[in-house]
């Protein structure tokens, strides 16, 4: 069995789905890098944007909790919301971000104070420092402006990119994904989280040339707005047409059946159980990893320890 302290694992995506899976894998490894999108543009991420021009600090200080190598009074802190006055809605950790970044004059710099803070292993990057938003054309030909309105698409979404195109990758970003052993995409927003990392096109022949086991985490549920009616086909041809289809070796689907009392409030807003045909995943060249993958909490959502487990298993990691 391999020993996994010291096994280099870059984690690619972003929303809660990127920091869900950060919890489990900082057991798996004390080497761990969260790579982060930065098209995020709405909530208090979106006013801190407007208001000190920086890059989105949201995702990347959930990503910062996630990696904590404990978690205490301080990672509350980063999480806590006002809820009245001028900072409603912004999270203590947004505020600290933005706050560290005026005093040290950079948005990086900023990260590794919080990470510094909260001690946490490994250490989370953005996917370019450049400022770019999201544009998607849905089906019919219309096209949508900006990642909170893409989630909210009225119709299925054909094809999303970046504006500015061809914006370059942080550079850390490259060098982790060279020395990686293990390379994970998702689960996430697959077309507000998960693609627009790939969308850099360093980042892709990065993974493209990697040595490192590449494994995409599939999303249990479609989601409303997204990914209507999507199976893990549909999510996984979504990812080769958007980037190459040589970016994913593994795909993980769970395989336990979601009881009806979590499942119902899903199919009020139209989201599904994300379906899978074994046979159709390997006539698109990976491998398939089935296993329970769920959380048996108030949400349908991947549970942390069950995926790092099953990894864990299947790569016979220590």
């Amino acid at each position: 069995m391999v020993q996994n302290n010291h096994i280099e694992i870059v984690a690619v995506g972003g929303g809660t789905g990127l920091s869900t899976i950060l919890y489990g894998l900082k057991h798996i490894s004390n080497d761990i890098t969260a790579v982060v999108t930065v098209a995020d543009d709405g909530g208090s991420s979106g006013r801190l944007i407007a208001d000190f021009d920086i890059l989105p600090p949201g995702d990347i200080r959930n990503c910062l909790v996630a990696l904590a190598k404990e978690e205490t009074l301080m990672s509350s802190l980063f999480l806590y919301r006002f809820d009245r006055g001028d900072i409603r809605g912004h999270s203590f950790g947004n505020l600290l971000i933005t706050a560290l970044s005026e005093i040290t004059g950079d948005f990086i710099s900023a990260i590794r104070q919080a990470s510094s803070i909260l001690n946490i292993k490994g250490k989370v990057l953005p996917s370019t420092l450049s400022k770019v938003s999201l544009e998607a054309e849905l089906i019919d030909g219309t096209e949508i402006s900006g990642q909170s309105k893409i989630m909210k698409s009225p119709k299925p979404i054909s094809r999303i990119r970046l504006v500015p195109a061809d914006v370059p990758a942080m550079p850390d970003v490259i060098d982790s994904i060279k020395r990686a052993e293990f390379i994970i995409l998702g689960p996430g927003s697959l077309f507000t989280s998960v693609l627009p990392n790939l969308l850099i096109r360093e980042i892709t022949e990065a993974i493209e040339k990697s040595d490192a086991t590449r494994i995409y985490i599939c999303n249990v549920m479609t989601q409303n707005g997204e990914t209507d009616g999507f199976s893990a086909q549909d999510h996984l041809a979504k990812i080769f047409e958007h980037s190459s289809n040589r970016v994913v070796d593994y795909i993980m689907v769970n395989n336990t059946v979601i009881p009806d009392d979590l499942i119902g409030a899903y199919l009020r807003e139209d989201a599904h159980p994300v379906k899978y045909d074994v046979g159709g995943l390997e006539r698109m060249g990976v491998k398939v990893i089935e296993d329970d993958l769920l959380s048996f909490s108030n949400l349908v959502r991947h549970d942390p320890a069950k995926v790092a487990n099953s990894i864990k298993r299947h790569f016979s990691l220590k």
